[in-house]
């Protein structure tokens, strides 16, 4: 029997479409786009320039994630190469991945098997260079606080209230606490700082939800750097900072344009994680493609408690965006892991251990549906599955009332996407959509987060830490008390315990701190122990990976 072939293999045995084609199918011609090479390109304003948004958007979740995987990005290819089959018109939208967990825990982030976007290998690495723009505007904004206070610092800032990181993307937890300054008077005043993983920099969410060059200078002179003495808020714009940001980030805002591994157009493009930030692709993309195509598949990271919650509540508020359908991916393998498997039992059946995490699909799905979208579950095979377990899932979901199909994507492509996407046509036939976020931003900040709490996470209450209510009241103060609330929360469980996995009860959530993201136009909890900086493990994928004589590269996926 032959081995399974890798994603990376499968990647690069492709024969990829020229993107000029690409982008001819979606209308745009060659004044419509910047070519990074024969299979990137950049898509410039003047392509929705006069254009109606035509499409239906549908967004693809998960229920709560393990090392088991769940596939998102998979199905979010597989169901839009199946629809392609189908003769629709479609475009999928998806973020760009981090080299953070590239390097450390997952390898690439790409979708899988013959389901993934293209070309794998530089989406993985650097792309277009977003990720270095994003990070270059950041530090500069950095560096203009430091200089500014070094320099005498006229604005009057509080060192012990500056609140701007830096960033960088890479997975490095000795950053997570510094002291600048050091070496002497030019070095500066010593002060403690840390680092904030670039998914998660305040840039990186602004440059998703900006809506043009105009709106993202304005968001970005709007960054709050910290406070004065008497608390009053010192932003970007204070600094002169925002314009020269703006200019790192000219490129950077424009969406790419790249292709399925059946060639099909996708865009990607922003990349905040939806643990520490709102999880989902760029609202500029999302509306070219409602504008390109007449369905737009797009996804939010990690469990529905995290990217679904942030993409109806921030993304969807601050765009317009009317979301029509959700597809909840669920696998047999993180069922089985929610209902107590250890990650090295998984290819065994457990009927037991599957019914018991079959609780978390529940909840999930139930989640969606509190924002008014229906809901398709896409039960991702995998080669261990047995017929028993997938049919004994897909009975669930069904008994839910909610549409479920077996999605075969890794393996089959587009065609093993046909069931997932047919469900999904008849769901958007039936037009019962009648979205609507879960709060009204206007509520104070405590009961907004106790409302997601409560509803979202089945939590029976919050604690707020001195900390928490103290910076509440700070933001309520300089006008962020009206905002969405971005809850930073462990991916892996409905709690703020990472161990508590499937669908606890009897628990409350600690917040220990909020702040403002005023530019990005939320306010954002820690709840937990969650870190904006990860750290590598014992055995970080980076250690499989190799560069050949003849320029390929094996171990990214």
């Amino acid at each position: 029997m032959s081995s399974v072939p890798s994603d990376i293999a499968i990647a690069q045995a492709a024969t990829l479409r020229p993107i000029a084609d690409v982008a001819a199918d979606l209308g745009l011609g060659p004044e419509d786009i910047i070519q990074y090479g024969h299979t990137k390109a950049k898509i410039l304003p003047r392509a929705i320039e006069g254009r109606q948004k035509k499409g239906r958007l549908v967004l693809v979740t998960g229920i709560s994630p393990t090392a088991a995987g769940e596939g998102k990005s998979t199905c979010v290819v597989g169901v839009g190469q199946a629809l392609r089959k189908m003769g629709k018109d479609v475009l999928v939208a998806l973020r760009e991945p981090s080299l953070g967990p590239v390097f450390g825990i997952k390898g690439g982030a790409a979708g899988g098997g013959y389901s993934q976007v293209v070309p794998m290998e530089e989406i993985n690495l650097h792309f277009t260079g977003d990720f270095h723009a994003i990070t270059s505007a950041h530090n500069l904004l950095s560096a203009m606080l430091d200089s500014h206070i070094h320099h005498g610092n006229a604005l009057g800032l509080d060192q012990r209230r500056i609140s701007w990181p830096r960033t960088m993307d890479m997975n490095d937890r000795a950053l997570r606490h510094v002291v600048l300054g050091l070496g002497g008077i030019s070095g500066g005043p010593p002060r403690e700082d840390h680092f904030v993983i670039v998914p998660g920099s305040e840039v990186m969410a602004i440059l998703c939800l900006a809506t043009g060059p105009a709106d993202l200078e304005r968001r970005l002179g709007r960054i709050v750097v910290g406070l004065t003495r008497d608390k009053q808020p010192i932003t970007a714009a204070d600094l002169q900072a925002d314009g020269a940001m703006a200019l790192l980030l000219k490129d950077a805002l424009l969406p790419n344009l790249v292709q399925t591994l059946e060639g099909g157009p996708a865009l990607i493009h922003g990349g905040p994680f939806a643990n520490i930030a709102h999880g989902c692709n760029s609202i500029m993309a999302t509306e070219l493609g409602l504008s390109l195509a007449d369905i737009v598949l797009t996804e939010a990271g990690f469990g529905a408690d995290l990217g679904a919650e942030k993409f109806f509540d921030i993304k969807c508020r601050a765009g317009g965006l009317k979301p029509e359908a959700a597809i909840l991916t669920a696998t047999v393998r993180a069922l089985k892991m929610n209902g107590g498997v250890a990650k090295t039992d998984l290819l065994t059946e457990n009927m037991e251990a599957l019914r018991k995490g079959l609780a978390n699909l529940e909840v999930h799905v139930r989640n969606v549906q509190k924002f008014g979208v229906p809901v398709i579950v896409s039960l991702n095979r995998f080669l261990s599955d047995t017929e028993e377990e997938l049919a004994t899932v897909l009975e669930f979901a069904k008994g839910l009332g909610v549409r479920a199909a077996l999605g075969d994507f890794w393996a089959k492509g587009g065609e093993g996407g046909m069931a997932v996407a047919q469900e999904l046509l008849d769901q958007l036939d039936e037009g019962k959509a009648d979205f609507k976020p879960l709060y009204d931003e206007t509520l104070p900040i405590t009961e907004k987060i106790e409302i997601i709490a409560r509803d979202i996470y089945g939590a029976d209450g919050v604690d707020f830490q001195k900390k928490a209510l103290t910076r509440i009241a700070v933001c309520e103060s300089i006008g962020m008390g009206k905002t969405p609330v971005c809850i930073a929360k462990t991916q892996y469980s409905l709690t703020d315990d990472p161990a508590k996995l499937g669908r606890p009860s009897g628990f409350r959530i600690t917040i220990r701190d909020v702040y403002p993201s005023a530019g990005a136009g939320f306010v954002v909890a820690l709840a937990g122990d969650i870190m904006t900086m990860p750290g590598l493990g014992k055995t970080p994928a980076a250690q499989r990976m190799r560069l050949h004589e003849d320029g390929t590269i094996e171990g990214l996926f």
